[in-house]
C-alpha cells in the first residue's frame, strides 16, 4: 500500500495559518491527479488544494479546522485503483457507495465543481433554505456562484415552499399564545477572513494615534460633468463614470503634492511614495476587502474606472490573488453606499490615513447671499497623527474638496 500526505502548502510570505473551508471531494472517494479536493481559507483569499497523485481519499482534517503551514489534511491510498464498476473494483467499502457511483456515472464527463457552491453562494443558500438542485450554475465547469443565487432569488425560483404549504398562512392565529415566542440562540464560527479584519481593527485602534477631521462637499459640478458627459463616456469605454474615479484622482492629485499624507511608518523610518495605490474598500460576504489600485496618479479616469470593476467582481467571487490584494498607500472608502451620513473610518494598517465618503444629501446652503438647494456630501479623513500633522489633514482635505467642487481644475492637472 502506498500513501501520499496531503499537507498544507506555503501560500504566502505573510500567511502562516489558514482554515479548511470545505471539502470538495467526500471521504473515501477517488480522486484524480490534479483534482481539487477541498478549499482553503486564508486571511485575504480562498484557495483550491489539488489531489498530488491519483487514489482514494481519506480525511484527517475537518471542515472549519484551524490548520498550520505543513499541517496534515488527508491522505491518498495511491493502491486503489480507479473505480470501474466491476466486480474487481475495490473502492467501494461504504453501504451508500455503490449507489452513490451509480448515480454519478451518467455525469462522469462533469466536473467535481458541477452543480457545486463557493463558498459565498453556500452560504446565501443555507441564509435562503435553497436547494442546489434548483439553482443552475454559471462559473467555472457548472460551479454555482453568489450570483447564481441572487438570480434564483430574485426569479423566485426556488423561495416558496415544494407545495406552496410548507408555511402556514393560519399560523398568525396562534399569536396569543406567549409560549409560541422564539428563544432559541446560534453560534458559527468566525470565517478566517472576518478574525483577521477584527484583530487589524484593534490593532489599528490600539497602535495608531488616529485622530479624523471632517469637511463637507457640493457635488454640484461633478455631478453636472457626469450628466454632461456620461453617455459619450459609456460609448467610448464602456463603463461609467462613477464618483470613485473623480474621488480617487483628486486624492491622488493631492497626495503628489502633501506626500507625507501618501507616507507610512516603519518602525523609527518615515517611508515617502513617488506613486499613489489607493486601496478600494469593497463589501464581500465574507467581509469587507481593500485590494488597491496602482499608480493612480497616472491613470485615465476610464481606467480608474475599469480597474475598480474588476477588483470588485473578483472580491466578490472570491478569486482575488494574494498579489492583488498588497499594498495600497491610500484608502477611500464609500459608507454612502448603505446610506452613511458620517463615519470616522479606521485606518488600513501600515497607510497613514483613509478618506471616509458617505451619502449624497440635498440640503440648503448659502450660496453668493442666497439659500439653494445642494447635493453635499460629508467628508472624513482619519490619519495617524504620528506621521500625519492636523494642519497637514484639515489643508489635505481642503484641497480635495476644491478640486471636486471645481472639477475643471481637476481634468486640466491644475
Amino acid at each position: 500500500m502506498s500513501i501520499i500526505e496531503m499537507r498544507v502548502p506555503t501560500i504566502g510570505e505573510s500567511i502562516t495559518e489558514v482554515t479548511l473551508s470545505q471539502w470538495l471531494k467526500g471521504n473515501g472517494d477517488y480522486v484524480k491527479i490534479d483534482e481539487a479536493i477541498c478549499e482553503f481559507e486564508s486571511d485575504k483569499a480562498t484557495l483550491e488544494f489539488p489531489a498530488e497523485a491519483a487514489g482514494k481519499l481519506v480525511y484527517v482534517a475537518s471542515e472549519d479546522d484551524d490548520l498550520e503551514i505543513g499541517a496534515l489534511v488527508a491522505t491518498i491510498d495511491t493502491s486503489v485503483a480507479a473505480p470501474t464498476g466491476g466486480s474487481d473494483t475495490p473502492a467501494p467499502a461504504k453501504a451508500a457507495a455503490p449507489v452513490a457511483e451509480a448515480v454519478a456515472a451518467p455525469e462522469s464527463k462533469s466536473s467535481y465543481a458541477s452543480g457545486h457552491p463557493s463558498p459565498a453562494a453556500a452560504k446565501m443558500m443555507r441564509e435562503n433554505d435553497i436547494n442546489a438542485a434548483n439553482v443552475s450554475g454559471s462559473g467555472k465547469d457548472g460551479r454555482i456562484t453568489k450570483e447564481d443565487v441572487s438570480q434564483a432569488i430574485s426569479n423566485k425560483t426556488v423561495a416558496p415552499a415544494t407545495n406552496g404549504k410548507a408555511k402556514d398562512p393560519v399560523a398568525p392565529v396562534s399569536i396569543s399564545a406567549p409560549t409560541a415566542f422564539s428563544r432559541t440562540t446560534s453560534s458559527s464560527k468566525m470565517s478566517r477572513m472576518r478574525r483577521t479584519i477584527a484583530k487589524r481593527l484593534v490593532s489599528a485602534k490600539n497602535n495608531t494615534a488616529m485622530l479624523t477631521t471632517f469637511n463637507e462637499v457640493d457635488l454640484t459640478e461633478v455631478m453636472a460633468v457626469r450628466k454632461k458627459y456620461q453617455e459619450d463616456f459609456v460609448k467610448k469605454y464602456g463603463v461609467k463614470l462613477g464618483f470613485m474615479s473623480l474621488f480617487a484622482k483628486a486624492c491622488a492629485h493631492v497626495l503628489m503634492e502633501m506626500p507625507d499624507v501618501n507616507a507610512k511608518l516603519d518602525g523609527d523610518q518615515l517611508v515617502h511614495h513617488d506613486y499613489v495605490d489607493i486601496s478600494v474598500a469593497i463589501s464581500t460576504p465574507t467581509g469587507l476587502v481593500v485590494p488597491p489600485v496602482k499608480n493612480v496618479e497616472s491613470m485615465g479616469y476610464h481606467e480608474i474606472e475599469l480597474a475598480i470593476k474588476a477588483l470588485a467582481v473578483k472580491a466578490r467571487e472570491g478569486s482575488l490573488t494574494l498579489d492583488e490584494m498588497s499594498g495600497g498607500t491610500f484608502t477611500i472608502t464609500n459608507g454612502g453606499v448603505f446610506g452613511s451620513m458620517m463615519s470616522t473610518p479606521i485606518i488600513n494598517e501600515p497607510q497613514s490615513a483613509i478618506l471616509g465618503m458617505h451619502t449624497i444629501q440635498q440640503r440648503p446652503m448659502a450660496v453668493n447671499g442666497e439659500v439653494k438647494i445642494r447635493p453635499m456630501m460629508y467628508l472624513a479623513l482619519s490619519y495617524d497623527h504620528r506621521v500625519v500633522d492636523g494642519s497637514t489633514s484639515v489643508t489635505f482635505l481642503v484641497k480635495v474638496k476644491q478640486l471636486l467642487e471645481d472639477p475643471v481644475k481637476l481634468l486640466l492637472n491644475i
